[in-house]
């Protein structure tokens, strides 16, 4: 592979012009994890015919059975394109067997404490190395989740976080029947007779996901689960946190309702945090979901234009 990158191998593997945004698309070997065999694939979006200056770089991480056309779908329409046309230079990256990203090796052994010790920080410094600035990271759902591991577990340093958004993100949500011992192991017995789960099947998203996702989660739902790994308390040290903090709950999103959002804001310890519900009693034209809160003609107009100018006025403390 031919490294456009003094850290590891990196392949430009196209690089094209969409309508009036600049694409390209890139190739990382990070090598930094117990399976060598990790690509991930990052796309880059900017103005085609601007200068070769760009803005300050946002990272935005999608959630479960998804993928980079979350926020960039083929017409062109989404967060990330959004953000690219108001002058931002807007990094697309696909987890592990997502999008472009092709299955490593141990794929069914993927874990968000992989993506969060491994993944992430080889995004930010590769963003951080072309853009020479500090990027802003945004995460939806377990986009948003392996953020939070990555910043509570102190594998993402200030120096690779302008700011942090957490979109549809709950962990503190206590399913109770999961501290019944019966019931996880029976949960859990049940989940191993799958090596993934279908997004298509489930009505979630395009994408698979390993289920060594689901048993990760059930894990920290159980009797004395807590989320962390085991090395370092996630949870915990995101008290720590003291960067520029946004978390945005959806009134209707029944996946990750307000008050569960709301733990996790209340962990955070950032001096400049925001919380905003996206509900019709907060002002908005309705109860957003889940998916709804990013991608929908409402968020067009009511959510985008938030976040736009939530990252114009974050300050790094």
């Amino acid at each position: 592979m031919q490294s456009s990158s003094h850290l590891f191998p990196v392949a430009l593997i196209s690089a094209e012009r969409r309508g009036d945004l600049s694409e390209d698309v890139y190739r990382l070997k990070p090598a930094n994890s117990p399976d060598v065999s990790v690509e991930l694939v990052v796309t880059r979006l900017g103005l085609a015919d601007a200068s070769q200056v760009r803005g300050v770089p946002v990272i935005l991480l999608h959630g479960s059975f998804s993928n980079r056309r979350f926020w960039y779908s083929p017409k062109g329409v989404g967060l990330g394109a959004f953000l690219a046309r108001a002058g931002f230079d807007v990094w697309l990256p696909e987890m592990r067997g997502h999008g472009l990203s092709s299955r490593n090796i141990h794929w069914s052994k993927n874990r968000v404490a992989d993506y969060a010790r491994y993944d992430l920080p080889a995004i930010g410094a590769f963003v951080r190395e072309q853009s020479g600035q500090i990027p802003h990271w945004i995460g939806h759902s377990q986009g948003a989740i392996t953020l939070a591991a990555a910043l509570g577990g102190q594998y993402l340093e200030a120096a690779q976080v302008r700011s942090a958004a957490f979109f549809g993100c709950q962990i503190n949500r206590r399913y109770w029947s999961l501290k019944i011992p019966p019931v996880q192991w029976g949960a859990y017995l049940l989940l191993k007779r799958f090596a993934q789960l279908s997004g298509t099947r489930l009505k979630r998203g395009p994408e698979d996901e390993p289920v060594s996702i689901a048993l990760e989660s059930l894990r920290w739902n159980g009797l004395m689960g807590r989320f962390k790994d085991a090395d370092r308390d996630w949870w915990a040290g995101l008290a720590e946190v003291q960067l520029p903090v946004l978390l945005v709950a959806a009134a209707g999103d029944r996946l990750t309702p307000e008050w569960a959002c709301r733990k996790l804001y209340e962990q955070l310890g950032a001096a400049q945090r925001k919380f905003v519900c996206l509900g019709r009693e907060q002002g908005f034209s309705s109860d957003f979901g889940h998916a709804e809160m990013l991608a929908s003609p409402e968020a067009q107009h009511e959510v985008w234009p938030l976040v736009q100018n939530w990252l114009m006025n974050a300050e790094v403390p």
